[in-house]
């Protein structure tokens, strides 16, 4: 990390009051460190913009696990990108729907791929791709 550095900013007296409201929510200890998470949140998204970045996604599948063949299904998937796959959480919502959370590292382009293939599979109720970069350069 490098030197800190002190800059001032202009905001509308609404537009401040706002965001002191919500740096209260979040729990924020000052405007510094949330204005730094907005520019932090900011580079990320235009990183993970570009198809060719190094980037990490959690994929939240949410399914029932008595759907014929879906966890086998899954499962292949995951082991024909064994190299980009990290890590699978696999959670027991109640006695029909199983929630899994898996990580996988790739470029964008490869990330949003395999996330695809995963959230299409038939049986799956719900899926969703987060995005982030690996923070090298943050």
């Amino acid at each position: 990390m490098g030197q800190t550095v002190r800059f001032g900013i202009s905001l509308d007296e609404k537009l401040l009051q706002n965001f002191d409201r919500l740096i209260e929510q979040k729990s924020y200890m000052n405007r510094s460190e949330a204005i730094r998470d907005l520019i932090r949140a900011s580079l990320v998204e235009e990183r993970c913009g570009a198809e060719d970045q190094e980037a990490v996604g959690t994929v939240t599948l949410v399914y029932n696990h008595h759907v014929r063949d879906l966890a086998d299904k899954l499962t292949d998937h995951q082991h024909a990108h064994h190299d980009q796959i990290l890590s699978t959480l696999h959670v027991h919502l109640d006695a029909h729907n199983c929630l899994e959370v898996i990580v996988i590292r790739g470029t964008v382009l490869l990330v949003k791929q395999i996330a695809n293939e995963l959230i299409s599979v038939k049986g799956v109720k719900h899926g969703k791709l987060v995005l982030t970069t690996t923070g090298e350069d943050l």
